[in-house]
Order: C-alpha cells, then sequence, then structure tokens
C-alpha cells in the first residue's frame, strides 16, 4: 500500500513539473521583443528581427514606429506617468533604435535609455546614382564637379540630414562655383529619386541604402570621396525600463554579430567597425555584374 502511495505520489510529482515546464514553455513561446523606432529605419530593423526570430523560435519582436518627437513624446509619458509607474523591468519597450546619434545622446542625457547599452549597428554614405539605362555616366564626384553640363537631383539641406550631408560634400568636392545653377532640390530622398527618373536631372545624389532599395531603377556609380566620407551612424540602445534585459543584450550582441552584418550589407549600409567603403565596394562590384 505504501509503495502504491509512493507511485501515485511520484506521478502526480512528474505531471506537476510537466505542467510548470509546459507553461514556462508556453510563456516564452509568447515573448514579445518591441523595439521604438524611427519609420526611415524599417527595411534593416525588419529584416534584422525576422533573423533574430529564425535562431530565437520563442521570440517575436514587434516594432513601434514612429519620428523623433513622437518617440521622445511616447517615453516621456511612459516614464513620467502616475509618478513613474514603471520599474525596472516592467516597461512597454525594450530597445529604441532612432534615426539619428544626436537623438540618442538626448535619450541618454534623460536616462530614457541606458547609456552603457548604445549599440552602433550600421552607417550610411552618399553615393552618385543613375537611370540604370544610361551609358555614360560621371565616373566620381570629381569627375562630376568638372562636367558642368551635368544637372544633379539633391535633397533640401534645411529639411533633410540627406540634404545636409550632400551639401557638405559638393562643397568638399568643388566648391560653391562648380555646383552653381546645376541643382535640382527635391524634398527628400524619394524627391530626389523621382526627380532623377523624371528627367529632371541626369544624376542623384543619396544614401547607398536609397539607391539599392530602387536598385531595378537605378544604379550605383561613384562612392563619396574616402577623405571627404563623414557617413552617418545608426545606433539601438537599452529601454531604461525595458521588461527583459537579458533578451535585450542578447538582440544588441546579435547586430553586431556575422548573421547581422551581412543583412546590414546587402541592403547597402556599411559597419560602424570599418566603415562604408568595403561596402560600397561591394556595392559597386555587385552593380557592374
Amino acid at each position: 500500500m505504501r509503495q502504491r502511495m509512493s507511485q501515485v505520489a511520484k506521478r502526480i510529482f512528474l505531471v506537476v513539473i510537466g505542467v510548470m515546464f509546459g507553461q514556462m514553455g508556453s510563456a516564452f513561446a509568447s515573448e514579445a521583443l518591441v523595439i521604438a523606432a524611427s519609420p526611415s529605419l524599417a527595411a534593416p530593423l525588419d529584416a534584422l528581427g525576422r533573423a533574430f526570430e529564425a535562431i530565437h523560435p520563442g521570440v517575436k519582436v514587434q516594432f513601434h514606429y514612429g519620428s523623433g518627437l513622437e518617440l521622445r513624446q511616447t517615453i516621456a509619458t511612459m516614464q513620467n506617468r502616475d509618478g513613474n509607474k514603471y520599474f525596472i523591468g516592467s516597461g512597454p519597450f525594450h530597445v529604441i533604435a532612432p534615426s539619428g546619434e544626436e537623438f540618442i545622446t538626448r535619450l541618454e542625457k534623460a536616462y530614457y535609455v541606458l547609456p552603457e547599452s548604445r549599440t552602433p549597428y550600421a552607417t550610411a554614405s552618399l553615393v552618385l546614382a543613375v537611370p540604370e539605362s544610361l551609358v555614360d555616366a560621371p565616373s566620381s564626384f570629381e569627375a562630376l564637379a568638372q562636367d558642368v553640363r551635368i544637372r544633379i537631383a539633391v535633397a533640401d539641406s534645411k529639411l533633410t540630414v540627406l540634404g545636409q550631408k550632400t551639401d557638405d560634400l559638393l562643397r568638399a568636392v568643388g566648391g560653391a562655383e562648380a555646383w552653381k545653377g546645376r541643382l535640382d532640390v527635391a524634398t527628400d530622398a524619394r524627391g530626389v529619386l523621382d526627380h532623377l527618373m523624371n528627367g529632371k536631372a541626369d544624376v542623384a545624389i543619396v544614401f547607398a541604402p536609397d539607391a539599392i532599395r530602387q536598385r531595378d531603377r537605378v544604379r550605383v556609380v561613384a562612392a563619396a570621396p574616402e577623405k571627404l566620407d563623414r557617413p552617418v551612424t545608426y545606433s539601438m540602445a537599452m529601454e531604461r525600463y525595458c521588461p527583459n534585459r537579458s533578451l535585450c543584450e542578447e538582440f544588441l550582441r546579435f547586430v553586431r554579430g556575422a548573421d547581422a552584418e551581412a543583412i546590414i550589407k546587402q541592403l547597402g549600409y556599411g559597419l560602424p567597425t570599418d566603415g562604408i567603403k568595403r561596402v560600397n565596394g561591394d556595392l559597386l562590384h555587385a552593380e557592374r555584374k
């Protein structure tokens, strides 16, 4: 009788353990990693998120996209509501991935993200793009400066980082006189490429990822001169009240790993460790094939 009761107790114990592990597995299977990010980075972040899910079957990467102002307001509201209702490990976001380093620095100073967690994962440099059908194209920015007949589509320097970077590069390459009367100004990168394809300009200056996304219509013929290249860096950081710091740390390690770097390069971005040049070299080589 005592032996039978012992066997029954053992079975009950195993059932309880099975249920407990089943619940733990179910919870893990439904775990989300939520990233608040700029919509301009949707392409690389979506790709990184899918790759992370592939090697972490129990995790679903979710994105909350908004402008810099929207992200800042959302985070500030979240952290100040009801006298700091959120505590470490209870916040709704895991990672913040804005579109600029200046913005993430402000988040660090306000302690909206953990400063030691900042992780640069991609860069973007300027390239010269032409219509896919164009045969005779300038081979460099220096050649572009010398041929005054070529019209150039650029982004507005007062409205966009792309425009600011383009203006700085053109001044460094040829001075203001070299570009006088040759610039066709668009609102943003999409507008720049639209102007190019509509015949308003012969060439366009955009960030490499912008050109890659339109590779069926345009091709890259030149990268910014190495000595003048000032790429934009993109970083992400752990949110102050991140609900799962171990998961955050795992994702931040992943975005600097070999698999993530391959994804970043394929999309036309450079790597923070060695810059855009190697990526542009591969990109230009691929376009010539």
